[in-house]
């Protein structure tokens, strides 16, 4: 017998609130209700909306990104269980393709005001910024970033099994130790669980209230399950091993990105859409011992676009700050100066610091950590594909300022 139409496990709707939809839920919590079952060595088709269930619109302004309600994200489709899982299982997840909907054909890049939200830059960027992106096949561009345009890496930013409730006591434990421990900070540093706007999919009052009580925020990744990993390679073809902790699994997905660069550095920085994906799943009996397995690995798969070793340009920062301040084998100061690098280079071409911030975000740039052991300063490196501009920007070729339009800002 020949193969049979793929199965919609969930489908979502544009035209419906996210907390009014049965398939979705935006907390980590092993009481949200099943969804639906997949068997093992099933394939399905499962869609998902933007990670922001549909708070971004498609217009020239960044009212939408500097209001966004942090408190209803992110929506993500699921949990589904999967027949046969069990705690210490690896639940093999094989990446078959990742689409827009095809009624959406659009998405976004944000830059979050510093007082919601922030980004990795928001000492030095602190007002909320987007650009839209449209999609034609594999290729997007933008009216918001002109003269550039690229093949998405089209991936999951969310890939995940539930929490069991021992590991999700161990999450609030060591995240509520953190947040007090700085206190003295004028930032956010974890978020504790929140039941404001809290959704967990199908689920009565009291299961609900609980989930809104202990759940888990979805915003970082952790290593007991995955999670928010944000890694772009993630892609078709990607196998992605999953820890399992409670019976069936209980799988969910969401956050996809149309292309995303390593770090997504403006934290709404992915080109966020959505879509749809094809997932193989499969059981692993007894893996998580097999594999010695204490968080999730993964293979990529063979699709990445081609711009080849000799057609970017690389960028190198170090633990010194933009004040002058020494900082010791510090990777995070490290990358933010190479990103700063990158920024100061683009910007003789006519861009807005935003622009190449947002673009750096979203656009396929490579990230390393060049060097770890060097006393005092760890050295990191973005590499910026040249052939995604439309004019050359190779060191060689003298600098000439454009008129690049603008990105889309807050009213005020």
């Amino acid at each position: 017998m020949g193969k049979q139409e793929l199965r919609y496990a969930a489908r979502v709707s544009l035209d419906k609130p996210a907390a009014e939809q049965a398939c979705l839920h935006n907390r980590w919590h092993p009481d949200v209700p099943p969804c639906g079952t997949i068997k093992n060595n099933e394939v399905v088709k499962i869609e998902c909306v933007d990670w922001t269930g549909g708070q971004i619109g498609n217009n020239d302004s960044a009212d939408d990104v500097k209001n966004v309600d942090l408190t209803r994200v992110h929506y993500l489709t699921g949990p589904f269980e999967i027949e046969t899982a069990e705690p210490g299982d690896v639940l093999l997840v094989e990446i078959q393709d990742v689409q827009p909907l095809q009624d959406q054909p659009w998405g976004f890049t944000g830059v979050f005001d510093k007082s919601n939200g922030g980004g990795f830059l928001d000492e030095i960027y602190p007002k909320a910024a987007k650009a839209i992106w449209d999609f034609e096949g594999i290729f997007c561009s933008s009216r918001h970033i002109p003269g550039v345009r690229f093949a998405g890496l089209i991936h999951p930013g969310i890939l995940g099994c539930a929490p069991s409730p021992e590991i999700l006591a161990e999450w609030n434990r060591r995240e509520g130790e953190l947040i007090s421990e700085c206190s003295h900070l004028d930032r956010d540093v974890a978020l504790p669980p929140q039941p404001k706007n809290v959704h967990a999919g199908s689920a009565s009052d009291d299961i609900k209230e609980k989930v809104g009580r202990e759940g888990a925020r979805t915003i970082p990744g952790r290593p007991e399950h995955g999670g928010n990993c944000d890694i772009k390679n993630l892609s078709r073809g990607s196998k992605v091993y999953l820890p399992v902790h409670v019976k069936g699994a209980k799988f969910s997905v969401g956050d996809l990105h149309f292309s995303q660069g390593d770090g997504e550095i403006s934290f709404c920085g992915a080109i966020e859409m959505a879509g749809v994906i094809t997932i193989k799943f499969t059981v692993m009996k007894d893996g998580m011992a097999q594999l010695g397995m204490k968080s999730p690995i993964y293979i990529p798969g063979p699709v990445e676009p081609q711009f080849g070793p000799g057609r970017y340009i690389y960028f190198e920062g170090f633990s010194v700050d933009e004040h002058g301040k020494q900082h010791y084998m510090d990777t995070t100061v490290a990358y933010r100066q190479t990103s700063l690098r990158v920024i100061e280079y683009l910007r003789r071409y006519g861009y807005d610091d935003y622009q190449i911030y947002l673009l750096l975000s979203c656009a396929p740039v490579q990230g390393h950590v060049a060097g770890i052991v060097d006393i005092p300063n760890a050295c990191t490196t973005m590499g910026l594909p040249m052939d995604i501009f439309d004019f050359d920007i190779s060191p060689g070729t003298p600098a000439k300022k454009m008129d690049m339009g603008s990105c889309a800002f807050a009213s005020n």
